[in-house]
């Protein structure tokens, strides 16, 4: 039996959990309950999949509270089939980032635990608020245990990648508080659901929709505005990485889905083709800084634009298909690449380095690691078979039916991917063993192997039987790709090679309707 609000309690439970465990005496006792605390979350929010209706595109689970009557702002919650799996997400990485950290952090450990906690429920917060407000104070909410966390117990130059991140990150959540206040002036709501349903004028549409568009573009983040991330990953300790990868920036893809494209389909129309070109741009700009790098977390970090780039791709595909393969990409990525920071921390915490010029023939000394390595470097290429390939396979289907050159261009970020994933997997396990450090490094021990072991069985579930994850995401997403403005986007072509559109004709094609 699903437990009345259990979206609050999936907010509210590690939120105060962080509180007390900030409050237990002895190290032992905070990483003890951390980890139980994240545990029960994910369990409880396993009761979603339990609950769910299935071909419902609609919201479930819905929680609708007056926070601030005077205001309309409401304590509004609900989850659909975009947002399911990315609560699941977090409640599965946490753990895990947890249960790392327990075993290699030892400096302010109840501080450390709290922060996490913290941030779990920021993150399922922004992940379920149907309230601009409260999704709002989600958002701004999540910015803080991170930026502590990278400047606490990060590395050497950890301050400046603290600052860099949460200014970044903060200017671009000015410009989105400035777009909620005037969509409430001229609509007098803060009610996600209610907004979809209000026809915007045209030039109110395109100025509110840049200003999330490049709130959301900083968090993903998009080409240009990416600069910040190398250095957060680099600089941040392996569970901050983990979840900032993992579920951090996802907030700004999910964002896009949420509210730009149902809020402002035809300013999402208008720029729909720039955003396909900034995405493409860094997916090839990433894949080949990537090569580049001498730092394993550092390749580990710009591939994640990279990838994130075949989201958003397939996002401003405008089509099922491509939203879709987003949605699910999401996640692939997320537990794709959580798992190679994962294993990038594991190695340093051995070796105390993280430059690929100091490994080298590790399969013969640290076998099982080297095998994880492996698997998860190929699930972040796209292997048939594994997660990765379902996700990209479907994001570029559906930009072949948008725009075909986009998809023909994107297709080479694969074969970049899997170069430089590969590159790093040689570098590191095979050859012959040059370091003498190299040669009696302890391999994973079970407790890592079992923080390992769910993400790889999850790489062959969705890999294989991909209808599990999309049964539950396509009704919610034909629901958003059926929307008249952009249908009329995907007929109206005036340069079918680009396949952007014109906003005439979209106004034409609207007074021409009954």
């Amino acid at each position: 039996m699903v437990p009345p609000m259990l979206l609050s309690i999936l907010i509210f439970l590690p939120l105060l959990g962080g509180v007390a465990v900030a409050l237990l005496p002895g190290d032992g006792a905070k990483k003890q309950a951390a980890l139980a605390i994240t545990l029960l979350t994910f369990l409880l929010s396993l009761l979603l999949l339990v609950g769910w209706e299935e071909g419902q595109a609609g919201m479930q689970f819905v929680e609708d509270v007056a926070w601030i009557p005077d205001l309309n702002i409401r304590y509004h919650l609900g989850v659909d089939g975009i947002s399911l799996w990315l609560v699941l997400l977090t409640t599965l990485l946490m753990p895990i980032a947890v249960a790392f950290s327990n075993r290699y952090v030892h400096r302010s450990v109840g501080a450390f635990m709290a922060l996490m906690l913290v941030m779990e429920a920021a993150i399922i917060g922004v992940f379920l608020a149907l309230d601009l407000v409260l999704f709002y104070v989600f958002w701004e909410f999540s910015l803080i245990p991170m930026y502590f966390l990278v400047g606490k117990w990060g590395s050497e130059n950890r301050v400046y990648a603290a600052l860099k991140f949460f200014l970044y990150t903060l200017a671009g959540s000015a410009l989105m508080l400035v777009a909620i206040l005037a969509l409430y002036i001229q609509t007098g709501t803060f009610n996600v659901l209610e907004l979809q349903a209000v026809d915007l004028p045209l030039g109110l549409q395109q100025w509110i929709f840049l200003a999330f568009a490049l709130a959301f573009a900083v968090k993903v983040p998009l080409f240009p505005l990416h600069t910040w991330l190398p250095d957060a990953h680099v600089q941040a300790p392996t569970a901050g990485s983990v979840i900032l990868a993992g579920v951090l920036l996802k907030m700004g893809t999910y964002g896009y889905l949420r509210f730009a494209l149902p809020i402002f389909p035809q300013a999402t129309v208008q720029y729909s083709a720039l955003i396909g070109i900034l995405a493409l741009i860094g997916i090839l700009y990433a894949a080949l800084v990537a090569l580049m790098q001498k730092d394993i977390k550092s390749l580990v970090a710009y591939s994640s634009v990279a990838h994130l780039g075949f989201v958003m791709l397939g996002i401003f595909a405008l089509n099922e298909q491509g939203m879709s393969g987003a949605v699910l990409q999401m996640v692939n990525h997320g537990l794709s690449t959580g798992a190679l920071f994962l294993l990038v921390g594991m190695l340093y915490e051995r070796r105390h380095t993280r430059l690929l010029s100091e490994f080298g023939g590790l399969w013969k000394s640290i076998p099982v690691y080297c095998f994880f390595f492996l698997v998860v470097a190929m699930s972040s290429a796209g292997l048939p078979g594994l997660n990765g390939f379902v996700g990209e396979f479907t994001i570029l289907l559906g930009a072949y039916a948008s725009r075909p050159l986009f998809a023909v261009i994107g297709t080479s970020g694969i074969i970049l991917a899997a170069w430089y994933l590969l590159t790093a997997f040689r570098k590191v396990a095979q050859g012959p063993i040059t370091k003498p450090e190299n040669e009696k490094l302890p391999d994973l021990s079970r407790s890592e192997v079992a923080m390992l072991a769910p993400v790889v069985i999850l790489f062959f579930v969705i890999g294989l039987f991909p209808n599990l994850f999309l049964d539950k995401i396509n009704p919610s997403v034909e629901a958003l790709a059926q929307r008249p403005a952009i249908q009329m986007a995907l007929q109206a072509r005036d340069e079918p090679w680009l396949g952007s559109v014109s906003l005439e004709h979209i106004a034409l094609q609207q007074e021409s309707t009954p």
